[in-house]
């Protein structure tokens, strides 16, 4: 599923308006929506607006907006931990329904898009229902290693069940919008775009002109650009003490490029075994350069005088790290990206685990090489 981080890139906040000369309209009705506040980000594909709204009466809430052009809106809400998202047409109002705490299976109606994109949720719902249950349970962090192996197993079984049929789906409906849409919800793995890329073909030439067919042809050339193999895109940064960094500052040693969040809990150093990394080698055999979504240079400043550990860190001052995000097209976090002394890209990963074992496996076979040249 994709991770929304558009929304926390710096994006514009605006108010909702309370005249009734809208040209969008989106009523929520949500059970168990412990927050008052929600969230709405109207997207065009050049920018952005936010709008933020009150509930009038628990789980109620009624956004307009009068400026047109907008392709969708994401409504978040929980404290911006949950999202569901409606596509927009001039003059539709939208409703959203249903239980807070599954947003996959809340129901958008109004629109075409909308109102297909329900039917399949409806279909997949027992599905849906379940993968958000055991999401739940491995965020919780509550199981043992043989838990979280069995969680992980299940959800990916159920992951291929829904795959399955979104994609007969896709195939029966080449010619509608929605069938883009699924195929952006369900199959942009920015590791491998090949089964999104098959999916595209098939879909009718007219709709070569939705907005969203754009994204994912371009979606595609991004991923490509940081495939396995791929030279790593160079880039040149300023570190929060001034200092340029580029590819060229980690000359013959390998390079982890590490994409955190200080919101992210999955994105802390020590659950990445960042620290164990530059613990246990040289600097002359691993760097690491974090490129990290906060704001405020000093007071990570002041954070890393704390630390044991001299980071080579880069926040998001003047939209560094928001560069680097598209640049190196990462559209969850955390994620980690292994660059070999020439500059390839080895390893493209979220799991602290893999980047371990990887660095140990590439090291005892340099040590193993270097043993039998002398």
């Amino acid at each position: 599923m994709k991770t929304k981080l558009a929304f926390l890139a710096g994006i514009l906040l605006g108010l909702s308006s309370c005249s009734k000369n809208y040209i969008y309209r989106i009523e929520g009705k949500l059970s168990n929506l412990e927050d008052s506040v929600v969230y709405a980000v109207f997207e065009k594909e050049d920018y952005n607006i936010v709008d933020t709204v009150a509930c009038t009466k628990p789980g109620q809430f009624v956004i307009e907006q009068k400026t047109e052009g907008f392709n969708n809106v994401t409504v978040y809400f929980e404290n911006k931990s949950r999202w569901v998202t409606a596509y927009l047409k001039p003059g539709d109002k939208v409703s959203l329904s249903g239980d807070a705490r599954y947003p996959l299976l809340i129901q958008v109606k109004g629109g075409r898009i909308n109102e297909q994109l329900s039917a399949v949720k409806k279909q997949l719902s027992p599905l849906l229902k379940e993968y958000t249950d055991l999401a739940g349970q491995l965020r919780r962090k509550e199981n043992d290693s043989l838990e979280e192996t069995e969680i992980t197993s299940m959800i990916s079984n159920i992951n291929i069940q829904m795959n399955e049929q979104v994609i007969a789906y896709i195939k029966e409906h080449p010619d509608e919008e929605a069938s883009v849409v699924l195929i952006d919800m369900f199959f942009t793995e920015a590791d491998d775009t090949r089964r999104m890329d098959e999916l595209l073909a098939m879909m009718d030439p007219q709709l070569k002109n939705f907005y969203l067919t754009r994204e994912l042809e371009q979606f595609s050339i991004r991923a490509k650009r940081t495939a396995l193999g791929a030279e790593a895109p160079g880039f040149s940064l300023k570190n929060v003490y001034g200092k340029t960094m580029n590819l060229g500052s980690f000359p013959n040693k390998y390079l982890l490029l590490a994409f955190t969040a200080p919101w992210c809990d999955m994105c802390q150093t020590e659950d990445l075994y960042l620290d164990q990394v530059i613990s246990q080698y040289s600097r002359d055999q691993v760097d690491v350069l974090l490129v990290s979504l906060d704001s405020d240079q000093e007071e990570v400043r002041n954070m890393l005088t704390k630390d044991t550990i001299q980071w080579n860190l880069v926040t998001d001052s003047a939209g560094q790290a928001t560069m680097m995000l598209d640049l190196y097209n990462v559209s969850a976090l955390p994620r980690c990206f292994l660059i070999d002394e020439e500059g390839q890209i080895l390893l493209k990963t979220d799991n602290g685990t893999e980047i371990k074992q990887t660095l140990e496996k590439l090291l005892t076979e340099e040590e193993e090489e270097e043993e039998q040249d002398e």
